[in-house]
């Protein structure tokens, strides 16, 4: 998603998104304290901002009001579209992060119908001896998540971060970043707080750390986070210090795993260069 422009008078922002649409552009706005409109397609983007151009020169061209009547918007029965929440979903996401979020959910629906014992004794950190070398467990734990709001906070991160990564730098890279932080994560809460555990909470904070400090560092990557995003994430780690320390050796490992894979692509880039 790219945002395009900002409208003081919604019913402005309304017209050029109706006389888009009979361009076969989905734009949708966003109510704050303006109307901004935004573009799923990123690829449109050049010939959205022409027409943009051509729009802001002469708003008040037939060609627009005509175009708001033929998509059903008067300029009196004014009307916001539906959000294409699927379309932005898989515009952010690529296949890697579309395919954890599916398994994700698929394996919390499981959980609530069978139990949580028949689900992370095949699935879960290694529990006894004989399970040490079951590969998978070192990485499916991340998948299980044991309440609503956990996998939604995860998995919403997860698609915000984890597919802006995968888009710009690629899947291998996607998966190279949380493989590595699930383990070590994993393997860091295990020695703390013991083995039952689940989640992707340290591969979303190693995702916070990378996008952070690789957008600060190499800004042709094409990453962002914004710094009040990151500030957030260290005050809820150190919120978490006082109120949820069991899940700190995860958080914050997670995050320097992040932090050092970034530093160390940024040193590989500049060394390229």
């Amino acid at each position: 998603m790219i945002m395009i422009t900002s409208f003081a008078n919604p019913r402005v922002a309304q017209a050029f998104v109706d006389y888009m649409a009979t361009q076969g552009v989905i734009l949708t706005i966003q109510q704050h304290t303006q109307s901004d409109v935004w573009l799923a397609d990123e690829s449109q983007v050049q010939h959205v901002r022409a027409e943009l151009e051509r729009f802001v020169a002469n708003p008040g061209d037939p060609r627009y009001q005509a175009a708001s009547w033929s998509t059903g918007h008067s300029g009196v029965a004014f009307s916001y579209k539906r959000y294409p929440f699927l379309a932005t979903i898989k515009e952010r996401a690529g296949p890697l992060t579309l395919i954890v979020i599916g398994v994700c959910i698929a394996l919390f629906v499981l959980l609530n119908i069978v139990g949580f014992g028949p689900v992370i004794s095949i699935l879960g950190w290694p529990l006894v001896a004989e399970q040490r070398f079951e590969i998978w467990r070192y990485f499916t734990h991340g998948l299980l998540h044991f309440s609503l709001m956990h996998i939604l906070f995860n998995l919403l991160w997860w698609w915000y971060l984890g597919g802006a990564v995968e888009k710009r730098l690629g899947t291998g890279k996607l998966l190279t970043l949380t493989l590595i932080s699930t383990l070590l994560s994993g393997f860091m809460q295990a020695k703390f707080t013991g083995p039952l555990f689940g989640g992707l909470s340290g591969t979303v904070f190693a995702l916070m750390g990378y996008v952070w400090l690789r957008g600060e560092r190499d800004p042709e990557s094409g990453l962002q986070m914004q710094r009040g995003l990151l500030a957030f994430a260290v005050i809820w780690l150190a919120i978490e210090v006082f109120t949820q320390s069991s899940v700190i050796p995860a958080h914050l490992t997670g995050m320097l795993v992040g932090l050092a894979m970034a530093l160390v692509d940024t040193l590989n880039a500049r060394k390229r260069t």
